[in-house]
């Protein structure tokens, strides 16, 4: 079935009625960049006084939650540490949960604050921030795997080196057990009026040299999706994931088994979302912002 356009206060109506709970993405959907999406304060804010859960669920791995949330307020938008589920708080859980890293070990992180923050919370040590020097023929002898490293995690990292890279590849070479972990593999990044080389993107350069295959956590891969689902113990039937990407966001809802929205504020545009071979939203609408016509005065 063709995905279902939503422009009319009707439709909007029916959207809210038939949901308990709503995961949204941020990037593209909720803000773009240091912008808040036009009546996205009034879209959320109407949500919330009709009793709906919201929760939200991001590749980007730069900022932490605790940041997320300085974010939000300054855009005007209520929201709390625990309704933010990142790539980067999902690869710390499994890091420190499932895999049950030894404290003796450290991880080589290729990526932002963000990421080394949820890692350090969880009382895993981080390396790597610091590789920003120069490296040149002469000077790769240097690079060496360090035996403490147990993992290496590779997230959206925009002071990305040569030297990183080194040290991470190296490490994934010769340091048996090291696990790879890579918080997402979006292959683009919107940035405003353009979109740039996503994580994915990056990434596929340790891919590539190590021949490796990372466990990736993010969107729409299943551990990104167990995680949610069982922390927020979720009634697919009564669960919509609301984003801009047909790739992870849609995907990941209908691997959820979830109903999907895709806005036109971001990634997708209208052709690639009604192009049968994609993955096929549930529905799809403008903006997200167009559901403040349902303000709380008519809850």
């Amino acid at each position: 079935m063709s995905p279902q356009k939503l422009a009319s206060r009707k439709d909007y109506e029916a959207l809210v009625g038939k949901y308990d709970t709503f995961l949204f993405d941020c990037d593209g959907v909720i803000w773009h960049g240091s912008k808040a999406v036009p009546n996205i304060q009034s879209t959320l804010g109407m949500l919330r006084s009709r009793g709906k859960r919201l929760i939200f669920v991001t590749n980007n791995s730069a900022t932490s939650r605790s940041d997320y949330v300085t974010k939000f307020t300054k855009l005007g938008i209520q929201a709390a540490v625990e309704e933010i589920f990142s790539s980067a708080y999902a690869t710390a859980v499994y890091l420190s949960e499932v895999v049950q890293f030894a404290p003796e070990k450290v991880a080589y992180v290729i990526g932002g604050s963000g990421i080394r923050k949820e890692l350090q919370e969880v009382g895993i040590t981080t390396i790597g921030q610091e590789d920003t020097t120069p490296v040149d023929l002469a000077t790769l002898a240097e690079i060496e795997p360090n035996a403490s490293v147990g993992a290496v995690v590779f997230g959206i990292d925009y002071d990305i080196t040569y030297r990183k890279l080194a040290n991470a590849h190296i490490n994934l070479m010769y340091n048996a057990d090291c696990l790879f972990v890579a918080t997402n593999d979006d292959r683009t990044l919107p940035g405003g009026k353009h979109v740039y080389p996503g994580t994915g993107s990056m990434l596929n350069s340790l891919i590539h040299s190590t021949q490796r295959t990372p466990l990736v956590m993010g969107k729409p891969n299943k551990p990104m999706l167990d995680c949610v689902m069982q922390k927020y113990h979720l009634d697919p039937a009564r669960t919509c994931m609301v984003g801009d990407r047909l790739d992870t966001d849609i995907l990941f809802g209908i691997k959820g088994g979830l109903s999907t929205l895709c806005v036109l504020t971001g990634v997708a545009d209208e052709a690639s979302i009604l192009d049968p071979s994609a993955p096929q939203a549930t529905y799809y609408m403008d903006s997200l912002g167009d559901l403040s016509e349902l303000d709380a005065s008519s809850a």
